[in-house]
């Protein structure tokens, strides 16, 4: 029989020690990640060879519109638009996924106490028990720092994901603030011209009465008056829509940023032009880029966990009693177990649900890499889109501002000769009608440089560079702590700032 005994410790002591040195050494399974590397051109098509020096100056450049109200706008926008927030919980959703996968590395101990009284025989007995236990599974194979990797690349996606948020935010409000003036604009051009046809058919009914003109021209005239105003509603209606817009977007009520913008200003206009840097910028400026280069990241060591999965884990268990017939014996004169030892757990036969799962991921990890190259050329895309629309822009401006000046003097000539009587009354109606739509084209033209402009900074990343508090919760709960029930619930109140 004593022969036997050193024969039965050599499989477990070799069980230790093979544990041992696995956790000394660890083990790692599936892909480490990689940073992608993607072949850009090295400038853009659209514009002048730009050097290291020419980088775009991206911070803030709604201020170069000069519009100080535009940026009142902006800050309340980031401040109180409800996508922000939504984002903003994102971030503390994501931080506390990281957290809890990090707790996962670590070991577990749970504390236990109990008082029993029993009755046998007219004799009554307690019982008082304490203790605690404690368990580690040990990381063999890689699977739960590879999921504190996720979730910390999760984390860095929900931060882009923000800043992604801000940037068609801060466009949003500065375009449909654009709009707005532009149609304010639009909206006096069309008055003033209304008043202006109205004085000429006056002046036409005058003459007709007098003999010098024909029933005809009175008629053309009050009807290119009327077809002038007729303009009117529809502008009115765009102009109110674009103030609705910015007013929603700073988390207000649509009408309450009315009486603010009711004060007609001028077209916003950008006072330089803007550099555009090279191609190779917006892997680092653009927040959709790092966004989908995240979720990649994440993607990535979600495999490795999955991988993990399919090989043996180990556990290392232990726990420790107390128990007393006394409850101040507990700890003194009472008896005290304890146990510790290690567990492995080696998947045998499953179905092939643990190669399946690991099939899943690396699908899903191919998704999220068609879709960072995906939003690479969206980037690319939209930046020689906005370079081309914003330069041609530009020219057809100028033109249309020649153009302008020459209806201009055509139509201050018609009206002398008109009055002298020396010029039909349609060489009159058709200056009119041609300078009303020049002009109106040349505002259009100003709000499409503006918007331009905006769609250029946009695409080359440019957002808000401010601080953003992302630790505040949208509703606080007043206790949460243990208490009794009750069964009237008090309604959350919602408000909007007005």
């Amino acid at each position: 029989m004593g022969s036997t005994r050193p024969r039965q410790s050599k499989p477990i002591k070799a069980a230790f020690v093979l544990i041992t040195m696995s956790l000394l050494v660890g083990c790692a399974v599936g892909p480490d990640y990689q940073s992608p590397s993607i072949e850009l051109p090295s400038v853009w098509s659209g514009a002048k060879k730009a050097s290291k020096s020419e980088t775009p100056a991206l911070a803030d450049w709604w201020a170069q519109l000069n519009d100080p109200l535009l940026n009142e706008l902006i800050e309340e926008a980031v401040e109180g638009n409800f996508d922000v927030a939504t984002s903003k919980a994102k971030i503390r959703e994501a931080r506390a996924s990281y957290r809890q996968a990090g707790g996962e590395l670590l070991p577990t101990a749970d504390g236990s106490a109990s008082a029993t009284r029993a009755k046998s025989n007219n004799n009554f007995s307690n019982t008082f028990k304490a203790g605690f236990d404690a368990s580690w599974e040990v990381d063999l194979f890689g699977a739960n720092k590879s999921a504190k990797d996720a979730a910390r690349y999760g984390l860095d996606a929900a931060r882009e994901e923000l800043r992604s948020t801000l940037l068609t935010l801060i466009g949003d409000v500065a375009s449909n603030y654009v709009t707005a003036r532009g149609y304010q604009a639009r909206l006096s051009l069309a008055y003033r011209t209304v008043k202006s046809q109205k004085e000429t058919a006056t002046l036409t009914d005058t003459k007709f009465k007098a003999g010098a003109s024909s029933g005809v021209d009175v008629e053309n005239a009050a009807g290119q008056a009327a077809n002038t105003a007729a303009n009117i509603p529809d502008l009115v209606t765009a102009y109110s829509e674009a103030v609705h817009r910015i007013s929603v977007l700073t988390g207000k009520q649509p009408s309450a940023l009315q009486a603010r913008l009711k004060k007609t200003k001028r077209i916003p206009r950008p006072k330089l032009s803007q550099k555009t840097g090279i191609p190779a910028d917006i892997l680092i400026n653009r927040p959709d880029v790092r966004l989908a280069e995240r979720q990649y990241a994440q993607y990535t060591a979600k495999v490795a966990t999955a991988e993990a999965n399919r090989y043996p884990s180990v556990s290392l268990t232990g726990n420790i009693a107390s128990s007393a017939a006394q409850l101040g014996d507990l700890g003194k004169s009472s008896s005290i177990s304890w146990s510790f030892g290690p567990s492995l757990s080696v998947p045998l036969f499953n179905a092939g649900k643990l190669k399946a799962a690991a099939e899943v991921a690396q699908a899903q990890r191919d998704q999220y890499f068609i879709g960072y190259k995906s939003a690479v050329l969206t980037a690319l895309e939209d930046v020689e889109n906005a370079i081309v629309a914003l330069t041609q822009e530009r020219k057809k401006n100028s033109t249309l501002s020649v153009s302008t000046k020459h209806y201009r003097q055509a139509y201050k000539l018609s009206s002398e000769l008109y009055k002298s009587g020396s010029s039909s009354f349609l060489d009159l109606l058709e200056a009119q009608r041609s300078l009303y739509s020049a002009e109106d084209s040349l505002l259009q033209s100003q709000v499409a440089i503006a918007t331009d402009y905006i769609a250029l900074n946009k695409a080359l990343g440019g957002g808000w560079n401010g601080t953003i508090d992302s630790t505040k919760p949208e509703i606080v709960d007043a206790s949460k702590g243990p208490r009794l029930a009750s069964r009237t619930k008090a309604p959350v109140k919602v408000a909007f700032d007005k």
